[in-house]
């Protein structure tokens, strides 16, 4: 189910590989976000129905998108309601 860091270049429009640490570390926090969000465990987030990995991918690829673009002054409370908002139908209640 991860983001490959040539999808997330492929979205952001980067072509060049000098910021792809940066671009991998930014996969792996916005993963780790989005399954926060979502409050499921490793497993659970990794077992999702097909209908659940399009909009967890959307919203790994919007949080990396976000992050990248808004790396001085990203607004976490905004990004975590927009993510919330998108990932309605696969969040948990409670953990």
């Amino acid at each position: 189910m991860e983001v490959t860091l040539e999808e997330a270049k492929t979205y952001l429009r980067v072509s060049t590989g000098d910021e792809d640490s940066l671009i991998e570390s930014l996969i792996s926090a916005a993963t780790k976000q989005v399954q926060d969000i979502t409050r499921q465990s490793d497993e659970e987030f990794m077992a999702n129905e097909e209908k659940a990995l399009i909009r967890i991918r959307v919203a790994v690829l919007y949080t990396v998108g976000y992050l990248y673009e808004h790396r001085e002054e990203a607004d976490h409370h905004a990004l975590n309601m927009t993510l919330r908002s998108l990932l309605f139908g696969t969040r948990k209640e409670g953990f």
